[in-house]
């Protein structure tokens, strides 16, 4: 079962069917999927809904966000575990997917931070961290990694190994351990 979160604005939530046709405008939306190798189609969006529900047989898992004051479906927030390899995994990662008129809203790093409060109490964490990485050019992703507190450790970066070739192949990493969201949370 799929626990919920909850954030001053938003629910974290188990995935609904009712969420993939959302998802899959948002997929389908250029300006959203400018950091991946292309958009997604409805039937691939729709297999990734299935994915992430499963996902969570784990006891982590990526959240379909919803905004309490409309409840509309805006997106995706959690935790994965990579399933290819490199030189930083296992891992646990956490990352985020919203819905164009959703961003700049604070929504992504309000529901991060609630998720970072779930892997530091939930989860049992490889080197009792967590990761985010994205490309070099998307500096959108790279500016909620910061105001949550993580840091970029310039010696992880790398090639993305599922993208070989692509331009935005080159990643770069983020991370926070157990210590320093601790003394976060404290502030």
């Amino acid at each position: 079962m799929t626990p919920q979160v909850h954030t001053d604005r938003l629910l974290l939530r188990e995935w609904r069917e009712a969420d993939k046709p959302a998802y899959a405008a948002l997929n389908a939306d250029p300006e959203v999927m400018r950091h991946f190798p292309s958009t997604l189609t409805a039937e691939q969006s729709n297999d990734m809904v299935d994915r992430m529900a499963a996902a969570w047989s784990r006891g982590f898992g990526l959240w379909a966000v919803e905004r309490v004051d409309t409840c509309d479906f805006i997106g995706f927030v959690g935790l994965a575990a990579p399933t290819w390899s490199t030189d930083f995994t296992p891992c646990v990662e956490i990352g985020w997917r919203l819905a164009r008129a959703h961003w700049g809203l604070g929504f992504a790093p309000e529901a991060a931070r609630a998720v970072l409060g779930f892997a530091f109490m939930q989860v049992a964490l490889p080197d009792d961290e967590v990761v985010s990485f994205t490309t070099e050019r998307n500096a959108k992703s790279q500016r909620v990694m910061q105001k949550i507190g993580m840091r970029l450790d310039p010696s992880r970066s790398f090639d993305h190994p599922m993208t070989p070739g692509w331009v935005e192949q080159r990643h770069v990493l983020y991370c926070i351990d157990r210590p320093t969201w601790q003394a976060g949370v404290a502030r």
